[in-house]
C-alpha cells in the first residue's frame, strides 16, 4: 500500500559567487558554479579550519588565470620552469555523467 502526503523539504535553489555575487542559475534551471576548497588537517597552520568559495564560470576562469599567473613569477628564474597551459587545473574534459571516462 502506498501512502502519500505532503512533506516540506529543503531544496538548493541558487548559489550566488562569493566574488561577484551574481547568481550561477543557468537559463536551463541547472546551477553553473566552480568550488575553491580547503580543509585543514594536523600539521597544518590553519589545522581545523574549512574554507568553500562559491564561483561563477567567469570568476572562476579569472581566480585560473591569476593562479597560472603566480606560477609563472614564482618560476621567473629557473633554468627550466614547468609553466602552466591551457589544462592548468583541469582534472578532465566532457565527463558529463561524472563517471570518469
Amino acid at each position: 500500500m502506498k501512502i502519500i502526503s505532503r512533506v516540506e523539504t529543503d531544496a538548493l535553489t541558487d548559489v550566488c559567487c562569493d566574488i561577484c555575487g551574481t547568481s550561477t542559475l543557468h537559463t536551463l534551471g541547472n546551477l553553473q558554479y566552480g568550488v575553491l576548497k580547503a580543509d585543514w588537517g594536523h600539521g597544518a597552520l590553519h589545522d581545523g579550519e574549512r574554507y568553500e568559495v562559491h564561483l561563477c564560470e567567469t570568476c572562476f576562469f579569472s581566480t585560473i588565470a591569476y593562479l597560472k599567473q603566480e606560477r609563472r613569477t614564482a618560476t621567473m628564474f629557473e633554468e627550466a620552469p614547468q609553466l602552466p597551459d591551457d589544462s592548468f587545473g583541469l582534472a578532465s574534459r566532457n565527463n558529463f555523467f561524472g563517471d570518469g571516462r
